[in-house]
């Protein structure tokens, strides 16, 4: 196995390449957790590992509980299954809340300010209401609670952590929040142990080829837990060293991918990229500037054969999308229709035409 191969397997173990999922939860189940601060990327995230999909059949799925975005595993939005989402904040919450403490204190946000927080956002959600954060903020504030400087994101935040709230559905285009037990029912929790290896077996399965500091780095985990939870699945997965790192894949690894051509457009944060701490299997260290802003903002990407081979943008009209390339290198002619191929999918995603314009 060499550095093309790992690349390879991880489009086939993400199901971004032979796709084995047709339905959104199960999707999002094999993955653990997805990035999804980009709301509308993070859907495309979805529908690009799912044949045929659109953006209404993931907003389905999100409006009716299938999968929650919440923050699950670092400081930041996931999509995450419903049958997931108790036993990962059980094992991640108390971390996170702990990683936030000095913002907490820098915003004057105390204990009793989050009791009071989450009384009034549970007495509002009650009885299956799912309401925005227009709606939800005004009552903070009538109760003396201060909202500026970034405080209502950190109260929502905390109220995510706290299992109180999570998202609702989509109320004329906009994200609600809704009561967390209302919209999934309670399930007996595993163990912390049980938790750790379950954690470990997802990562490992649907994200590998990948070493202990990429699982470090998706999890969020300590160095230690981390080490304790791959050990708890090694049996189920083999390894092979590689400049000195040790990648685990499952042992149902399958074969890369030899005499086709492939490309594919990726979201921004996708999953392909941004959940390995060592990215240079699929983006070499002279495109990483192209494709990751120097304040981390992970741009989307094309990939051809594995790699990243450029960035792309989109426009949305009120007819068309608007689909804007731009390569290291200029692609082939052999390239170019598949191309234009995987950039029209993303129009048919959004169920309308595509507008390819290549800079």
């Amino acid at each position: 196995m060499n550095l093309t191969d790992i690349a390879y397997s991880r489009l086939i173990n993400q199901q971004i390449e032979r796709p084995r999922y047709k339905a959104v939860k199960d999707l999002v189940g094999w993955m653990g957790a997805m990035q999804a601060q980009d709301y509308g990327m993070a859907k495309w995230a979805i529908g690009v590992r799912l044949p045929n999909a659109t953006e209404q059949v993931i907003e389905t799925a999100i409006n009716k509980g299938e999968i929650i975005r919440t923050h699950i595993l670092r400081p930041t939005w996931h999509f995450v299954s419903a049958d997931d989402i108790y036993w990962m904040l059980a094992l991640r919450a108390a971390p996170i809340k702990e990683s936030l403490r000095t913002r907490f204190k820098q915003l004057e946000l105390t204990e009793s300010i989050f009791t009071k927080s989450n009384t009034i956002m549970e007495n509002q959600l009650r009885g299956g209401k799912h309401l925005t954060r227009e709606e939800l903020l005004p009552e903070l504030t009538k109760a003396g609670i201060p909202i500026d400087e970034n405080r209502a994101s950190h109260l929502l935040v905390r109220a995510e952590l706290d299992g109180l709230v999570c998202s609702g559905a989509i109320k004329g285009r906009k994200q609600t929040y809704a009561l967390l037990e209302e919209r999934v029912p309670k399930k007996a929790l595993p163990t912390r142990k049980e938790a750790l290896a379950k954690l470990a077996k997802k990562y490992f399965s649907s994200h590998g080829p990948a070493t202990l500091p990429d699982f470090v780095w998706w999890s969020g985990l300590s160095v230690s837990d981390a080490r304790i939870a791959l050990g708890m699945v090694t049996s189920d997965l083999n390894s092979e060293t590689i400049d000195a790192q040790t990648y685990w894949y499952p042992q149902t690894q399958p074969l890369p991918l030899t005499g086709k051509e492939e490309v594919h457009f990726l979201p921004a944060f996708d999953e392909f990229i941004i959940s390995y701490a060592d990215r240079h299997a699929a983006l070499p260290m002279e495109n990483f500037s192209m494709s990751v802003s120097s304040n981390g903002i992970f741009r989307p990407v094309i990939v051809v054969n594995g790699q990243v081979a450029g960035i792309w943008k989109r426009t949305i009209k009120k007819d068309k999308v608007l689909v804007e390339t731009t390569f290291f290198q200029s692609p082939d002619n052999t390239t170019i229709p598949l191309i234009e191929k995987a950039a029209r999918q993303y129009g048919q995603f959004l169920e309308t035409e595509t507008e390819i314009i290549r800079s």
